[in-house]
């Protein structure tokens, strides 16, 4: 596998197979993000299809100087774009308008290829509909089949490796960092103490008795607001 870094770099240089191959690396990641949102009223494959574009936005904005994993900058930005398809109830505007592009983005991709010989970019097409090249990626998108997480990858000793089989790895460490980063974005709301008391029980193993000694309260106290910061967290979570 080609450095993070490197295939950032060419993508942001016009090559579509260091883009392809940064989108095939983070599927994964876009699928462990939507089984976030499960229960919200919308396809998984359509919310896909949106954290897709989050992920194109996050290879095309990524600062290679930047001192942070491309993972650790495309998770907030996969979720911003589902979060905000969601909070605005788009799902049918939004479809419907990414499949007429897909007609528009079919057709001039095919007098490109006529003008100029070859297959244009992403960019290319998009300054010739004056779009962005978001919609256009989506537009592509909607109009292929969205690859199964079974499909059998392998070939030679490994003809029965599933794509699931290949990722299974990174997705572990990718659920990881979200729910470090859901987490961290839980522990900001709280106020010192309850962080404090969270940390305590279930980061350092404490015993309610022994936070209750350093706080000077008792036990029971300190079971009392243990339940009501877990409740807190629990709404923060769900909103």
């Amino acid at each position: 596998m080609e450095d993070t870094l490197t295939l950032i770099g060419l993508a942001h240089e016009g090559d579509p197979k260091a883009r392809d191959t940064l989108v095939l690396e983070n599927t994964g990641l876009v699928w462990s993000i939507v089984r976030r949102f499960q229960g919200r009223g919308c396809e998984q494959e359509d919310l896909y299809q949106i954290g897709y574009i989050g992920l194109i936005k996050a290879i095309d904005r990524f600062d290679t100087s930047y001192d942070v994993k491309f993972s650790t900058y495309a998770v907030p930005m996969i979720m911003g774009e589902i979060r905000r398809f969601l909070r605005d109830d788009g799902m049918i505007k939004i479809s419907r308008s990414i499949k007429e592009m897909n007609v528009r983005v079919q057709r001039t991709r095919e007098e490109m290829m006529w003008e100029l010989g070859r297959e244009p970019t992403l960019e290319e097409i998009a300054d010739k509909l004056s779009v962005s090249r978001e919609e256009v990626a989506a537009a592509i998108d909607v109009g292929a089949e969205i690859e199964s997480i079974d499909k059998n990858v392998g070939n030679g000793d490994d003809q029965n490796l599933r794509l699931m089989d290949r990722l299974s790895d990174e997705w572990h460490e990718q659920e990881n960092l979200l729910n470090r980063m859901l987490l961290d974005e839980i522990f900001s709301r709280l106020d010192p103490r309850d962080r404090d008391i969270i940390e305590r029980r279930y980061f350092k193993n404490q015993t309610q008795g022994e936070i209750a000694a350093d706080y000077h309260i008792s036990q029971v106290q300190v079971s009392r607001l243990e339940k009501k910061i877990l409740r807190r967290m629990r709404e923060y979570l769900d909103s």
